[in-house]
């Protein structure tokens, strides 16, 4: 005989229960919304079944006829029921709602955080009020809806939107006032948002909830974060002499018996500090700080996946912080997470993040991790299934790659590393693409002649598909990481390098539309014009096109970057030949369309002291006395004003420029005085 499948099962029952929910009888209804309730509380899959089954706006609809039907001068027991029936059917929704995405965006499809809002809350229906399991039953609904990114934006600056939430952070529920907090931490993005919430007063009521129940309290701590983020204006009007006593309350909770409300508190803290580094610079609150946060790691569920996010957002580009954070032997402390094994990805990913902020400055970080053989289990985690693990594997491994020590001893080009970092290369997260580009730039500054090992396991190859990507922030890190590896290579290894790459590519990737890809390309061939003469050579390839991108690029060019790279690019060139030298010459020269002087003269009287230096740098290699037709270009340098400039730097405020200026001047000399 035939089985009859779970799912089948399933789906009797929901059609079952839906049937009841379109019942004319109050009773008949109200229990099949308890039992829809117990039926999906915490179950993914019936919560599916049941949205395909449309229970949503069916038991939307329920809501909005049981709001209507709500008799203000009746309190019989038929209005009890009512009244019961707009809380379970709020319990449905916000059930649906909480921690499944498909759910909320149903929810929201009907209309009923809308409905919920205005059956449970509003002021409107002040005997449905006096039910406080309405009001709680809507609250706790709205606030599973508000934790989604999904849920709608809140608009402060409505005057009557701003009133309401007032109203929900000043009731005596805590699951009401918990509703205004998540509202707060879910909707204000803007530091005008951040700024009229401050002047109207919530966080001084919002402060108040921190002597109150454990979830006014958690909510609280986030809100408060929320309104403190990147706004160093509203921190310093609150944490002044009349609020201290607020931040003493947070620091304290810090040490909350409750790993959530310590994880958030120290957040806040976190929050604090990085919008204004003035604030909580006590070294013993900052260590506090720190081991607080490794202490949560031990925590075996989402309050230990986060503590570690929580603990790079401390530590990420502060070398105090990350030196304390070593003290406290927070290498060993990460490391030994890491050796646990079998880590919820989110876990994994955050641990890797941390390690990577731990190394982003200090040696001594770097070395304990490489003692620790860290690194097997950083590569290790380069094939793991979440794309989010293999950027952070990338990341932490840029981070220990800084390592020049280790660099010079090719600790980090053998095939171990090498072979699944070009594996990522192709990987189908752009972002780990990003990731493992930034290691792979790190990694080829090799100091040895291990550069043919990455070669020879097609990376090149993959970097110059990359340098065509359609995505800038790919094509730029591609240029990075060829750029790194080309710089000081052997012979052989630019030669393999340029026959990939061709002029023409690199002459259209220095006049890409992105200003960060052409000073990337300009790097690029600055570092392959750099050494022998022969490599000088590589820019008059296929008709100089490379040498005319360049010049081009430096007569239109409005970013100090770009004009920097280039003019160091064609400094270079002036080292070479008379033909490469005269060719210099030709470019510097030759001035834009509707410009009255040459390109070469604006970056000499530039306000920035490095351009001014690669500008002089090419006036010095394109008149070394040992040349032959170095008279000759100083008469046109002299004729085109440009001598008489470089004079006029004898005392630039810059000691490089004025070092490079003196020699200038001492070659100018060694010619005959009539030229100069």
């Amino acid at each position: 005989m035939p089985t009859t499948t779970a799912s089948a099962v399933c789906t009797t029952v929901g059609n079952n229960i839906l049937l009841r929910l379109t019942s004319g009888e109050r009773d008949v209804k109200l229990k099949a919304l308890r039992e829809l309730k117990n039926q999906i509380i915490g179950n993914r899959t019936k919560k599916l079944s049941f949205l395909k089954l449309g229970a949503v706006p069916a038991v939307a609809g329920i809501l909005s006829d049981a709001v209507s039907a709500v008799d203000v001068a009746d309190n019989d027991e038929n209005d009890r029921i009512v009244k019961d029936i707009i809380v379970q059917s709020a319990a449905v929704l916000g059930s649906f709602a909480c921690g499944f995405e498909a759910g909320v965006r149903a929810v929201l499809d009907a209309g009923a955080d809308i409905l919920i809002q205005r059956g449970c809350l509003v002021e409107e229906m002040p005997l449905l009020k006096s039910y406080m399991e309405v009001v709680d039953a809507g609250a706790r609904s709205l606030k599973m809806i508000y934790q989604s990114k999904m849920a709608p934006k809140y608009d402060f600056l409505q005057e009557e939107n701003m009133e309401f939430l007032l109203s929900l952070l000043n009731n005596e529920s805590e699951n009401v006032s918990g509703l205004g907090a998540s509202i707060i931490s879910h909707s204000c993005k803007t530091s005008l948002e951040q700024k009229l919430l401050f002047d109207a007063g919530v966080l001084k009521r919002l402060t108040s909830l921190l002597g109150g129940s454990l979830i006014q309290r958690d909510a609280s701590l986030e809100s408060i974060a929320t309104i403190f983020k990147n706004n160093p204006e509203v921190v310093s009007q609150f944490v002044g002499p009349d609020t201290g006593r607020t931040l003493s309350c947070i620091i304290e909770i810090v040490k909350d018996r409750f790993a959530r409300t310590r994880l958030l508190a120290s957040l806040c803290l976190i929050v604090i500090r990085n919008a204004s580094p003035c604030y909580l610079q006590d070294v013993g609150i900052k260590t506090k700080l720190i081991n607080n946060l490794l202490e949560l790691l031990d925590d075996p569920g989402r309050v230990g996946d986060e503590a570690s996010f929580a603990f790079s957002s401390l530590i990420a580009e502060k070398e105090d912080m990350q030196k304390l954070a070593f003290e406290v032997n927070g290498v060993d402390k990460l490391y030994n997470h890491l050796q646990k094994g079998s880590l919820h990805p989110r876990r994994f990913e955050g641990i890797l993040l941390a390690l990577a902020d731990m190394c982003s400055k200090l040696e001594c970080c770097r070395s304990r991790c490489l003692s620790l053989q860290v690194l097997k289990l950083v590569v290790d985690a380069l094939a793991h299934d979440s794309s989010d693990v293999r950027s952070a594997a990338c990341m932490c491994l840029r981070s220990v790659s800084r390592s020049i020590k280790n660099l010079s001893a090719g600790s980090f080009m053998n095939e171990t590393i090498v072979i699944p970092l070009v594996r990522l290369l192709d990987d189908t997260s752009t972002a780990v693409q990003v990731a493992a580009l930034g290691a792979i730039s790190n990694i080829v500054v090799d100091f040895t002649t291990r550069r043919s090992t990455f070669i020879r396991l097609g990376g090149v190859k993959l970097l110059v598909q990359l340098s065509k990507s359609m995505d800038s922030t790919i094509r730029l890190n591609a240029l990075r990481a060829l750029r790194n590896l080309i710089f000081l290579a052997e012979d052989k290894c630019k030669e393999e390098i340029f026959m990939e790459l061709t002029a023409s590519l690199l002459a259209s990737l220095i006049c890409d539309p992105e200003p960060s890809v052409q000073e990337q390309a300009l790097a690029l061939v600055r570092n392959l014009v750099d050494g022998r003469i022969n490599s000088v050579e590589y820019i008059f390839a296929e008709d100089g096109i490379i040498l005319d991108a360049v010049g081009r690029q430096l007569r239109i060019a409005s970013k100090a970057e770009i004009e920097i790279q280039g003019m160091y690019v064609l400094g270079n060139v002036a080292t070479g030949k008379e033909s490469h030298k005269e060719a210099v010459m030709d470019q510097l020269l030759l001035r834009a369309e509707n410009k009255a002087q040459s390109c070469i003269i604006k970056f000499l009287q530039s306000n920035d002291s490095r351009l001014r230096t690669a500008a002089v740098w090419a006036v010095l290699n394109l008149t070394c006395s040992s040349s032959p037709g170095s008279s000759g270009r100083l008469v046109k340098l002299h004729d085109a004003g440009i001598v008489s400039h470089v004079k006029n730097m004898v005392n630039d405020p810059c000691l490089d420029v004025k070092l490079r200026v003196k020699t200038a001047l001492e070659q100018f000399n060694s010619f005959d005085d009539s030229l100069v």
